[in-house]
């Protein structure tokens, strides 16, 4: 097979500072394939140890010593003006974005009812406001374009994990938000699809301790390396996945759909009927689960809301 390569093409890449981490390794492939990058990071202290090692700054740097093409942006995509200005970067520095990868994340592991306000604001505020405040600001110039690759970062805590509530909800919502946008972006040549990472980075990092087994698993086994190529070919031209989710963790790469179990019908329908059935409502094996594709958002067909009623 022929060499996928990005020259020609803009990426922006983000939370791509720090070392070790996704963003980095993204940038870094990214611009190897012959990709414009724009290394986005706010240079954020994520863990001892691993913070700093690797700014904005320091990455354009690697990329630019490989006689690669990178600057650095250091906005925060946590704002609507944040985003905005990242865009306008590349804008201003490659003339177009092709390729946007939303990879700053945060999160804090902590009993639900421990957590601050604060804490549960950040989570949503950078995972998933981030990322829909940077697919608005890059939308117009890629439906101008005709064409782009968007990839934003999902995780398997979507489906909700323990001591994690703020955090899989904000990946919950980049979720839905990927397979809603995707619909909207095919027409304009657009592909969005989400990638659920596994790897070793700044941000395990600061929630483990170094002597635990499940930290020196993941700093073995999961480097960032090994999950970059999974994003690289959701950004590449010639991938036709859009409103997908994908997962990448140490060279093992899957897809994850949704599924609905057969369940049952009846009409008129009584509290009893459902406790006496309930068994065949969560019946979950593969012969009773069919993935969900007759409500599939991409295929919807909804009217657009006239802006011009809201007087």
């Amino acid at each position: 097979m022929a060499e996928l390569r990005f020259d020609g093409r803009t990426a922006v890449v983000t939370g791509a500072g720090g070392n070790p981490s996704l963003g980095r390794s993204h940038a870094l492939l990214l611009a190897q394939r012959g990709a414009n990058v724009v290394v986005n990071d706010i240079g954020r202290t994520a863990a001892p140890g691993y913070a700093g090692t690797a700014s904005a700054h320091a990455v354009v740097g690697e990329i630019r010593r490989a006689g690669g093409k990178a600057v650095a942006d250091t906005n925060s995509v946590a704002t609507e003006e944040g985003a905005a200005a990242l865009i306008d970067t590349a804008i201003d520095a490659f003339g177009r974005v092709d390729v946007l990868v939303n990879n700053a994340g945060v999160s804090i592991a902590a009993a639900f009812d421990e957590m601050t306000a604060h804490d549960i604001r950040q989570h949503i505020d950078i995972n998933l406001m981030g990322t829909i405040w940077t697919c608005r600001a890059v939308w117009p110039h890629m439906k101008a374009n005709g064409y782009g690759r968007i990839v934003n970062t999902g995780s398997g805590a979507f489906a909700g994990a323990p001591l994690l509530v703020a955090y899989s909800a904000s990946k919950g919502g980049v979720f839905s938000f990927t397979r809603a946008l995707a619909g909207e972006g095919a027409e304009y040549g657009i592909k969005v699809n989400s990638l659920n990472p596994g790897a070793f980075t700044r941000m395990v990092a600061a929630q483990q301790d170094e002597s635990s087994p499940m930290y020196q698993m993941a700093q073995a086994s999961l480097p960032p390396e090994l999950v970059a190529p999974v994003a690289a070919f959701l950004s590449h031209e010639s991938c036709r996945a859009n409103g997908d989710t994908i997962n990448g963790a140490g060279g093992l790469v899957n897809r994850v759909y949704l599924a609905e179990t057969g369940g049952f019908s009846e009409n008129p329908l009584t509290i009893e009927t459902v406790a006496e059935r309930w068994a065949e409502v969560i019946d979950g094996t593969p012969d009773n689960a069919v993935p969900v594709a007759a409500h599939d958002p991409r295929e919807w067909n909804v009217k657009p809301y006239d802006a011009s009623a809201r007087a």
